[in-house]
């Protein structure tokens, strides 16, 4: 049987990575920053790249490479690039092909460091964004590009509103004026969704959440699909000559590689936020349970979710798996499973959500989501704070919204842990 036509769950176990006779069947963890070779002109060659391998692991490495095969293979791309985290490939995601002057349109509802990213950081480099409401119908979404416009970015399942994207209605905006989709895939990973299918051309994921699944390394990854028309005229930078690789042109160099070769070539080779040798071993080491865990991480949070939605201490559920929530439609049309985050309001506010967090017990309030153990957080005060309350509404983020991460404890234990905790929530 031919790789290509694998499913899922084997290549998330055995996919990029073959051993041949006598080598190590589990992926080495090669903690290596050099590679030896016998002449100057195969060095040479390794830098204008007329041969490929490892000489430097801030280019490349084994374990890494073997990673970055993985997520290839499972998202249905030409080519990866693992980063340090999850922040570090949205930004070279967005940078490999916007400079100054040029500007983003982005969903709204964005985890709050990815919303800081464009709203105040890239900004200060010149690059501007536009951010729209998901839900708007596409006329409206269009209406935000503009001629220097260079990607459009967007959540599968947004962070933490759980909003699923419509991504035939954002590729066909994007791809109408010219310019990529970039889809943040972390939630669903790959195993729950392939945004691919749907339209999208970049694609990149926080690896510190689900992947990894344990909560022990940090890392991020930037999938390319490898059939985005970079040749229609917005994107020099990938088809005239680049200086500082003796005027080699990417497109006509690497063709659908061109846009991530460009990412490793200029973007880890110049500002390094590459991810390590370690973290890339822990990540594909996670990959191999990945669709376990995420079959059960589902079924818990539904799970849960439906108790907490029958729980009249309880004002409001958000949960795509919910056949009552906003988007159950759009959840059944583009995902195979809801993943493991919810969101809800305590009756009685902010303060009775203090209260309920307080009071968890198997539960853990961390400034963390996606891994085995479950967690709660409240996205207001923390990971959405630096935002005005007008941007935190934009966002989805409500002053009493929860934010829970259903881990793979049992669920009798975790229903039981929040009704002890709603319980508490509720004196007064």
């Amino acid at each position: 049987m031919s790789k290509r036509n694998w499913k899922p769950e084997t290549i998330a176990v055995q996919g990029a990575y073959e051993p041949t006779s006598g080598e190590p069947r589990v992926v080495p963890l090669t903690l290596s920053t050099t590679f030896a070779y016998d002449s100057a002109q195969e060095v040479a060659d390794l830098f204008d790249f007329k041969s490929f391998g490892h000489f430097y692991t801030r280019l490349s490495n084994p374990t890494v490479s073997a990673f970055e095969g993985k997520m290839t293979m499972l998202e249905g791309g030409a080519g990866a690039l693992a980063c340090a985290s999850g922040q570090a490939a949205s930004t070279c995601a967005i940078m490999n092909i916007c400079q100054a002057g040029q500007h983003v349109v982005a969903a709204s509802t964005l985890y709050g460091g990815t919303y800081n990213l464009l709203c105040h950081t890239l900004p200060k480099y010149g690059i501007s964004c536009t951010f729209v409401d998901q839900k708007a119908p596409a006329a409206e979404i269009a209406a935000a590009i503009q001629d220097n416009t260079r990607c459009v970015f967007g959540e599968t399942l947004s962070n933490p509103g759980t909003e699923v994207l419509d991504f035939e209605k954002f590729a066909s905006v994007a791809h109408k004026a010219g310019v990529p989709l970039i889809v943040d895939n972390t939630f669903p990973t790959p195993y729950l969704c392939r945004p691919f299918d749907f339209g999208a051309d970049i694609v990149v994921h926080s690896t510190t959440k689900y992947i990894d699944g344990h909560a022990v390394s940090l890392g991020g990854v930037i999938v390319d699909r490898g059939r985005f028309n970079w040749k229609n005229g917005k994107f020099p930078e990938l088809t005239e000559p680049d200086e500082s690789y003796h005027g080699m042109s990417y497109t006509g160099a690497f063709g659908d590689m061109a846009y991530i070769v460009k990412a490793r070539a200029q973007l880890a080779r110049d500002f390094g936020a590459v991810m390590s040798p370690m973290n890339a071993w822990l990540a594909n080491l996670g990959l191999e349970t990945l669709h376990i865990r995420m079959d059960r991480h589902t079924e818990n949070a539904t799970m849960l979710a439906e108790w907490l939605a029958r729980d009249k201490r309880v004002h409001w559920v958000r949960y795509p798996g919910l056949k009552n929530d906003p988007n159950y439609a759009l959840a059944k049309k583009y995902l195979h499973g809801t993943s493991g985050v919810l969101t809800f309001g305590v009756r009685g506010g902010a303060r009775a959500g203090e209260r309920f967090m307080n009071s968890v017990k198997l539960a853990r309030l961390v400034v963390h989501v996606a891994d085995t153990r479950t967690s709660v957080l409240h996205p207001a005060s923390m990971t959405h704070r630096q935002l005005s309350p007008e941007q935190q509404k934009a966002a989805g983020v409500t002053p009493e919204l929860i934010r829970v991460s259903v881990g793979l404890e049992h669920i009798d234990d975790i229903i039981a842990d929040f009704d002890r905790a709603l319980a508490a929530a509720n004196r007064v």
